[in-house]
Order: structure tokens, then C-alpha cells, then sequence
């Protein structure tokens, strides 16, 4: 390739509070249009603004999980453009004093060593309303205004023009959701717009230092469609310099459809907006006190807890990475542990069994009917050796669905494991002598045929012989 793409992402992230940034109203998603809304985040003349302090709170510990430097003292300004989702006229943002400055998240692509990405900035504002169009707009083919988002909190986290392919933007994006959903403070649903990403694109000649003209891609609400929408931009403005055409700034929309971008409006510069500091909110000022209080608030993050899990718990990286694809999933996972003490077993069986049904039965991890500690009892169980690992699963599988212990169900199901010699060579012997060519085959060498005999062995026991001791036993028969 004779280019080099230059990307810069500005990431929009909905923040988890009960009510919106400047109002009482709520922020539940789903609601009947317009039905939470109130004289401020409706814009009506004379309603003023009061900041919610857990939006600050949310923004500094954001700040300082992505290693930047909390702003002593930061202003609330006013964008101003005209839409018709916007009702004041102008939406309350942050521009020369944002809250979070001068931070950076580490990134890794598979066979790239690690790279820094540096974020520029992460500032406070209220999200604009909703368009909707057509039927759902209840108004046939014309379109109505749902102003329930408006004044919804966010904090816009802007990255350095650091990233060079669709790879190591999806990483980027990766790491700071898991970030933000680790916190607890965004719940990262994409498909309800809880994280949204504009994406800027451009090409330069390798070894230019001059930036090329940027795109501007809007409001990708999916990893996988910013690594198509990049894409497809980067081969889109190749395509038309060497066709010995410009590009032009400009904002675009990505269709998921045809996988294509197309022109959505002319790209505005920061003068455009009119930026002035909002008269009806004071400067925050946050002393270090408060920056102290909430650095010691913050939870072991996910790149840590994961290297942990690799150091102290000896866990390959595989299974790190699943088990820290969510804070409760790890807090889980170390809950077992705690309970039973083998992390290795414990990994295998959340990773597998705990996986699967959660998957079966469209649960989260949160509402798991088999708690941490029942997960470790059913283990120590087979560690006894009371039942076998085959037995364990089918106990799993009732204790799911009952919500009974262990214990309680294999007493009941009269699972305890078979490990009587004398009871199962009975069972050997019996099967030996009723197929007394396969016996023969495993004497004239073919041993392949000994996985014949314990299958048949397990299938007489109902699965309760101890496997070990089958194993052992059935050996000795054989070669008799």
C-alpha cells in the first residue's frame, strides 16, 4: 500500500445514573416517547441546569482508569447548532476545560507488540433527542421527536490520531468498553446506543508527515461495523486520489446493508459551533481530595486482574482473557476459587458447564441458579471421589434447574460413585464372559478394544463405577 491511514476515535459513552445530567428526570430506556422529560431538558425558557454530582464522579474515575490527568477546575460551555432534535438550540458540552485530559489506553493486535494509543480528552454533556421516522413516529410517513435522551448524561472520550488500521481501532474500542462496563459506569449496550463511535478517517503518502483531509464516520454502534466502515473509507479515499480526485471534509454515514459510507452533511470546524462558556452552570472545581477518594474507589481493572490470574492463580492466558470478559464473571470465578482452591478445575468448569447453560437459558452470569459455592461443592464431591466427573455433569445439570446442592441431589438420585473392587470385578467378569471374541481380540493385541470394555462397564453401573478403579481392574482381567 502507497498510503497510510491516520484514525482518530471519538467515543460517546452513556453513563449509568438513575437520572440525567442536568434534571431529575429519569434515564430508562424504553419508555413511552417523551414521557420523561421536564421544563429543563425540554429547553423551555427561565429552566436552568443543576449539575448531577455522579455524573462528575463517573467521569473522574473514567479518567483515571485511562491514565489521565483530572482538570483542578473545568467549564461547562454551549455547542450551538440548530436540529430538530436539539431543543434549546444549542447542547451543554465541554470544549477548552474538560474534565479528563492527557490520558492513554494500551493496546494489543495479534503478532503487533503493544501500542499506546493517547487519549486527548474525555469531557461531560447531555445527549440530544431522538428523530424517529415513518410508522414508529405514529404519525404515518412523517417523523416525530422523542426528547426522552435529551439531557441524558455522556462523557465523550477523544483518542490522538494514533491508529493505523480497522485491527487496532476495534482493540481500542474493546479495551475502553471493557473499561467503562468494568467501572460500572455504562452498561456498554451497543444496539441501544449505550456505546457509539465516530470514527475519522484519512490517507496520507508513506512517509508524508502532512495529514490527509479527514471523513468523518458517524455513530457506528458495532465492533464489527467500525472495522467494515474504516475499511471501506480508508479503500474509498485511496480510490479517489488516485483517480486524481480530492477529499473533501465531510461527516458520513456507514450502511450496514451495502457496507458502504456515504455523504451526510459538510464537516463542522469547532468555530462553527460558537463555543461560550454556559452562563447558567459555574466552573467545577474538584480538589485533589476528591480525585484521592475516588482513585481509591476504583477496582482492580481488567488488565490487571488478568495478569494476575496468569501469575498468582497459574491460568493460561486463554483462559484469563474469557474469564475477565466481564467484572461479574470474574468475580465469580474467584469466588469458586476461594471456595474450592483448584482455579485450573474451577476455570474448566465456568468456562465450560457454567458457559454453556448460561448460553442454553439466555442467563447472565449474575443471575446463575448455581452459586460460586455450590459450583465448588459439586467439585469437592468428585475430589472425594463420592462421584465421578461424568456424574457431575448430570448433577450440574439438576442442580440448574432445581436449585437443590449437590450433596442433596446425589443422595437423592442415588448417584454415589461405585469404587467396591468385589461390585465392579462382579460387572467386569459378566461382560468378559459375554463377549468373549473382543476379550480374545485385546489378548492377540488390538487394544484399541479396551475402550469397548469400560464404555460397557459404565453403561452396566448406570455411570456410578469409579473410572479409576475400572481402568485398574479391567487391565488386570484382560491380560490374565
Amino acid at each position: 500500500m502507497k498510503y497510510q491511514p491516520v484514525i482518530g476515535l471519538e467515543v460517546h459513552v452513556q453513563l449509568k445514573t438513575d437520572t440525567k445530567i442536568f434534571c431529575g428526570c429519569s434515564t430508562q430506556f424504553g419508555a413511552e416517547p417523551n414521557s420523561q422529560t421536564c421544563p429543563v431538558c425540554l429547553g423551555l425558557p427561565g429552566a436552568l441546569p443543576v449539575l448531577n454530582k455522579k455524573v462528575v464522579e463517573f467521569a473522574i474515575k473514567a479518567g483515571l482508569s485511562t491514565n489521565c490527568s483530572i482538570t483542578p477546575r473545568s467549564i461547562f460551555a454551549r455547542k450551538n447548532y440548530f436540529y430538530p432534535d436539539l431543543p434549546k438550540g444549542y447542547q451543554i458540552s465541554q470544549f477548552e476545560d474538560p474534565i479528563c485530559q492527557h490520558g492513554w489506553l494500551d493496546i494489543k493486535v495479534e503478532g503487533q507488540e503493544p501500542k499506546k494509543i493517547g487519549i486527548t480528552r474525555i469531557h461531560m454533556e447531555e445527549d440530544a433527542g431522538k428523530l424517529v421516522h415513518g410508522e414508529l413516529s405514529g404519525s404515518g410517513d412523517g417523523s416525530g421527536v422523542d426528547l426522552n435522551r435529551a439531557c441524558t448524561p455522556l462523557l465523550e472520550v477523544v483518542s490522538e490520531p494514533d491508529l493505523r488500521t480497522s485491527d487496532e481501532a476495534v482493540s481500542y474500542l474493546k479495551q475502553l468498553h471493557g473499561i467503562v462496563t468494568w467501572l460500572g459506569i455504562c452498561d456498554g449496550n451497543m444496539e441501544e446506543g449505550s456505546f457509539r463511535c465516530d470514527a475519522n478517517v484519512s490517507v496520507m503518502p508513506i512517509g508524508s508527515e502532512k495529514l490527509g483531509t479527514r471523513a468523518e464516520i458517524k455513530n457506528v454502534n458495532s465492533f464489527k461495523f467500525v472495522k467494515q466502515a474504516i475499511e471501506y473509507e480508508i479503500q474509498r479515499q485511496i480510490d479517489l486520489i488516485e483517480d486524481g480526485g480530492t477529499v473533501i471534509q465531510e461527516t458520513r454515514l456507514f450502511d450496514p446493508n451495502s457496507g458502504k459510507t456515504r455523504s451526510m452533511r459538510s464537516k463542522e470546524e469547532a468555530h462553527d459551533y460558537r463555543y461560550f462558556p454556559d452562563p447558567d452552570l459555574v466552573p467545577l472545581v474538584i480538589n485533589q481530595e476528591w480525585v484521592e477518594r475516588s482513585r481509591q474507589e476504583l477496582p482492580e481493572l481488567p488488565d490487571k486482574r488478568q495478569q494476575r490470574f496468569i501469575d498468582e492463580l497459574g491460568l493460561p492466558l486463554y483462559d484469563a482473557e474469557v474469564l475477565n470478559g466481564s467484572r461479574v464473571l470474574a468475580d465469580y470465578f474467584e469466588a469458586g476459587v476461594a471456595a474450592h482452591g483448584n482455579a485450573k478445575l474451577v476455570a474448566n468448569w465456568v468456562m465450560g458447564e457454567i458457559t454453556r447453560a448460561l448460553n442454553d437459558s439466555g442467563t447472565s452470569i449474575e443471575f446463575s441458579p448455581v452459586t460460586p459455592s455450590q459450583l465448588a461443592e459439586l467439585l469437592k464431591l468428585v475430589d472425594k471421589g463420592t462421584i465421578s466427573g461424568k456424574i457431575a455433569k448430570t448433577v450440574f445439570d439438576e442442580m440448574w434447574k432445581s436449585g437443590k446442592t449437590p450433596g442433596a441431589i446425589v443422595e437423592e438420585h442415588g448417584l454415589v460413585q461405585v469404587s467396591d473392587c468385589s461390585a465392579i470385578e462382579g460387572i467386569i467378569d459378566e461382560i468378559m464372559a459375554a463377549n468373549a471374541g473382543q476379550v480374545e481380540e485385546f489378548r492377540g493385541g488390538k487394544e484399541k478394544v479396551f475402550g469397548f470394555f469400560v464404555g460397557q462397564v459404565m453403561k452396566a453401573s448406570k455411570g456410578k463405577a469409579n473410572p479409576s478403579v475400572v481402568n485398574e481392574l479391567l487391565i488386570n482381567k484382560l491380560k490374565g
